[in-house]
């Protein structure tokens, strides 16, 4: 049985043709459980038809339920666009991401609320006693100079707000732009993981397909051990031939043990990535990409691809973060001037009926003299964080550069394999006829047809890993343009 792009073998977990699926008991719904139900005497239709009714309302609402919870939990006929459609609501790495967003935004309020007013509500009583003294600095006699404690209360509302204060404003700036280098960090997370899936996703499909060579590799052996027997029935052919025949037949099965392993690992791998449950059953649905030259595609220049690609904006927006904390850094040897008030009432005590209003207005300044050089090193800092990121955009460049050289030289070459692939696999299909023949005429040995068997299982082996790195690198091409989601586009329906 030979594989192609386009003759792609049903893929899934499940071995199909392997045996009757089992009834399942509902039993934990209450739909079985051994007995029989309980009859209702009156109304015996009327009982049934409620029991049904009860049951699908409860029912609907636990599905859609367990559903609302993952939408891939059952894990039937998924397919490349129902993964990316739902990868960043299921995968733990994409929610952690998210989360980071959220706090640079808070990060961005933070430095905002520096800005904005501040009110605060002072409530205080203060007990004192100050002792009165002569001019010589010795104290009078308590007694006699008649000093006794003091009680005041203050109750006020206290206001401030920054009229100039350009450090506050620059890093709020700065703020501000970290937070779009966090989306930038994010948008480059979901591609990633949007590579990653597909990447598992045609590994797994690979491993299927060889599952099912392999498979065939098993129906060639065993016609091959009948008809060594036949031959030997008929004299023509000797034991050893049915020996090899048995022993050809075990190798392969041997195989189909180990590919199953693989399989499992991979689908394994699968649903970690897309937070499923272990016991859930993977059915993939097949994925054929088109196969077309990239020579005669329209493509996007390396700008266009810049800047499509988040990696290097994020890059150019910590650049901007970069120069306004230097600037930021510059800035803080100029002034800055806060506007401050208060108003409130005092008295002796709290609630005492003698309160009397207070207030107070005004401006406070300050200019920075010495600081202990602690400006000059945050410019410092500054511009070696510029330099640094001056030199990933330059180094992002030309790295962007060269994975496009070399994506479109990589797709290129995988289709031309294909196309070996699939005569290589004709021809090693005619050799085991030609064999088969030979052997079936006596006029050789069965060795020539194992042989020719092994010939064929390694030349349909390597047509499915070369159209399995024909999709990757259209994957990959895709993931150099900024956006894997551009290979459904390449997709057959």
């Amino acid at each position: 049985m030979g594989t192609s792009e386009d003759e792609t073998p049903g893929f899934g977990l499940r071995l199909r043709g392997r045996g009757k699926p089992q009834a399942r008991t509902e039993s934990g719904l209450g739909l079985h459980s051994g007995r029989r139900p309980a009859q209702c005497p009156a109304m015996p239709k009327r009982c049934h038809l409620l029991s049904i009714l009860l049951f699908a309302v409860f029912g609907g609402f636990a599905i859609q339920g367990s559903a609302a919870a993952n939408p891939l939990a059952d894990g039937r006929n998924l397919g490349l666009e129902e993964l990316f459609d739902r990868i960043e609501d299921l995968n733990l790495d994409l929610l952690i991401g998210r989360e980071g967003v959220t706090q640079a935004e808070t990060a961005a309020d933070r430095e905002r609320s520096f800005l904005l007013p501040r009110v605060d509500l002072n409530a205080s009583q203060f007990r004192s006693r100050q002792p009165l003294t002569r001019a010589g600095g010795d104290a009078f006699d308590e007694p006699a100079a008649g000093v006794r404690p003091i009680n005041r209360f203050e109750g006020k509302i206290v206001g401030s707000i920054s009229l100039i204060d350009p450090v506050n404003i620059a890093t709020y700036r700065a703020a501000r732009r970290g937070v779009r280098v966090a989306e930038r960090d994010y948008e480059q997370a979901v591609q990633e993981i949007l590579a990653a899936v597909g990447r598992i996703y045609f590994t797994h499909l690979r491993n299927v397909s060889r599952f099912d060579v392999i498979e065939s590799n098993i129906e060639r052996a065993e016609v091959l051990l009948q008809l060594a027997r036949n031959q030997l029935d008929a004299g023509v052919a000797t034991q050893i031939d049915v020996t090899r025949a048995e022993a050809q037949l075990a190798i392969e099965e041997q195989a189909r043990l180990q590919q199953e392993t693989v399989v499992v690992d991979s689908s394994l791998t699968l649903k970690r990535l897309l937070d499923l449950d272990v016991g859930v059953e993977l059915d993939l649905r097949p994925a054929r990409v088109r196969r077309t030259d990239v020579d005669l595609e329209r493509m996007p220049d390396l700008g266009g691809i810049l800047e499509a690609r988040a990696e290097y904006q994020r890059e150019r927006e910590q650049r901007e973060r970069n120069l306004i904390e230097r600037r930021a850094a510059a800035w803080e040897r100029f002034p800055s001037l806060n506007l401050i008030g208060e108003y409130g009432y005092v008295s002796e005590r709290a609630f005492d009926g003698d309160e009397r209003n207070a207030w107070l207005v005004g401006v406070t300044a300050s200019v920075p003299i010495f600081e202990g050089f602690r400006i000059r090193s945050n410019q410092r800092l500054a511009e070696s964080r510029l330099r640094t990121t001056e030199l990933r955009l330059r180094d992002l460049e030309q790295q962007i550069a060269s994975e496009l050289t070399f994506a479109r030289q990589d797709v290129r070459s995988r289709l031309a394999q294909i196309e070996v692939a699939e005569k290589n696999r004709s021809l090693a299909d005619e050799e085991l006829r030609l064999a088969r023949i030979r052997f079936e005429q006596g006029v050789a040995d069965n060795r020539e047809v194992i042989e020719a068997q092994n010939n064929l299982a390694r030349a349909e082996d390597n047509l499915v890993e070369a159209v399995f790195l024909y999709r990757l690198g259209r994957l990959q091409l895709a993931r150099v343009h900024g956006d894997v989601r551009r290979l459904l586009g390449e997709l057959e329906n």
